[in-house]
């Protein structure tokens, strides 16, 4: 089997626009990709390219420039080999445009074995639960209010993403966790808003509110403060969502102390090839490696076959909980009583809604 062609359907992603409390804008006119990496043999392999922050415009020159002519006539089970090569010109372009072509190439090999991708990378669990995920809110009480209504649908966990400044984050914290009680596990996703002093306020305030983790509070520039901050702290804090080097970037991470879980996803690290070993890296460590959102819909199925082939990743992502990543699918991914399953058709076993991206279409880049 050869790849044959390499090509990028881009049709318009209208949505509503929204935010994150340090500001960061989502949504309104943006761009998806659907990439398809096709055969000679007649089977294709899909990934979805861009998200609602960034679109697929951002990414696709560089993909069939610097991507499609090193990977034309190669065999796509050779996915290790071809992620490395990949991998090498990531001074070209974006993790993102990598990890699209290896989720393109786990879906083909999945549909080849008629087995869904988790099966390949080997099954570990058949559910996890999802937390939900928040955007930006106004007031204390919408967080209260938004919180409540995902705990009385049965969901266990709830992560806040509040405003970006230590005395106003402490307040929504402090009434998120009183409007819920202390049976419903939540996180803190700072979104690398503060620096050391403030990051330590925080950190004693929502320690006190037994919060499950502490998310971002600093940039991943700041190993040195991270270090200082997890010899003061208890809550288990989780960085490295953007590290430099992604995953050859998590070495010292671990060996320095500088954080108490590894973060990744397959747009950010690289696909599902570098997002595996970076599961197993942390489960080297015995520590957890939750899976960031994935920022389009197929990218967050990818994610979900990982969370269900590694051990240590205890919950599934779902941002923003308003839905607002949702596009592109036939039918998304479904949570049941607070819990995500595992895709159960070949390769990664969603359907792409073709009509609305002919519908909708833009171009063609090949």
């Amino acid at each position: 089997m050869k790849i044959t062609n390499v090509k990028v359907d881009i049709c318009a992603w209208k949505s509503a626009g929204w935010k994150t409390g340090v500001g960061t804008m989502f949504g309104q006119e943006q761009q998806l990709g659907i990439v398809t990496v096709e055969t000679d043999e007649g089977v294709s392999g899909n990934a979805f390219l861009g998200s609602s922050r960034m679109g697929a415009h951002h990414f696709a020159p560089g993909l069939i420039e610097f991507i499609k002519p090193m990977i034309m006539g190669r065999d796509p089970q050779d996915i290790g080999a071809i992620w490395w090569e990949m991998w090498k010109q990531n001074r070209s372009v974006a993790t993102n445009v990598i990890g699209a072509i290896d989720i393109c190439l786990w879906d083909i090999n999945g549909k080849i074995a008629n087995l869904p991708i988790h099966r390949l990378l080997g099954t570990c669990k058949e559910t996890v639960p999802v937390y939900s995920s928040t955007a930006y809110h106004a007031t204390p009480e919408e967080y209260v209010e938004e919180a409540l209504r995902f705990k009385e649908m049965g969901w266990t966990a709830h992560k806040l993403h509040p405003h970006g400044t230590a005395k106003a984050d402490i307040e929504i914290s402090q009434a998120v966790r009183e409007g819920v009680g202390g049976d419903i596990k939540l996180m803190m996703d700072s979104m690398w808003a503060y620096q050391y002093e403030d990051a330590m306020r925080v950190g004693r305030a929502i320690e006190e509110l037994d919060f499950y983790w502490y998310e971002d509070p600093l940039v991943e520039e700041d190993i040195y403060n991270y270090v200082k901050l997890k010899q003061k702290l208890d809550i288990p804090i989780m960085a490295t969502e953007y590290a430099p080097g992604r995953f050859y970037g998590m070495a010292q991470w671990i060996t320095q102390n500088a954080t108490d879980m590894l973060r990744g996803d397959v747009a950010i690290t690289g696909g599902i090839t570098p997002l595996v070993r970076l599961c197993h890296l942390a489960e080297g460590f015995n520590m957890k490696c939750e899976i960031h959102h994935g920022g389009n819909s197929l990218n967050n199925v990818a994610n979900l076959h990982v969370t269900m082939a590694v051990p240590n990743c205890e919950f599934f992502e779902f941002f923003p909980c308003t839905g607002a990543n949702e596009f592109g699918l036939v039918e998304d991914i479904q949570y049941t009583d607070g819990y995500v399953h595992a895709p159960t058709e070949p390769g990664l076993g969603y359907q792409i809604d073709w009509d609305l991206v002919k519908r909708e279409h833009i171009g063609t880049a090949e």
